[in-house]
């Protein structure tokens, strides 16, 4: 029983200093757009990804405010980025 709880108590304090590094870490610099789009008539996120060969995911981590279900013409959207 005491192992029990001893190994209670170590995992408690492990998940303590890990949330505590994790809070100490500086933020990812912002990523800075370095080639734009302006959305044309019937364009989806995938379709403009897949036209410059971007995959989905990193299309959506470019434009992370994007709402890929309400696009409009001549929104612009960012192809390639850079970290600051």
């Amino acid at each position: 029983m005491a192992n029990r709880g001893t190994a209670a108590l170590v995992i408690a304090c492990l998940l303590v200093v890990a949330v505590t590094l994790a809070d100490a870490l500086p933020p990812a610099s912002p990523l800075v757009c370095k080639k734009a789009y302006g959305v044309k008539e019937r364009e989806t996120c995938f379709a403009v990804a897949k036209a410059v060969g971007l995959s989905l995911k990193k299309f959506l981590r470019f434009n992370p405010n994007i709402n890929c279900n309400n696009l409009f013409i001549g929104q612009w959207v960012c192809l390639a980025a850079v970290r600051a």
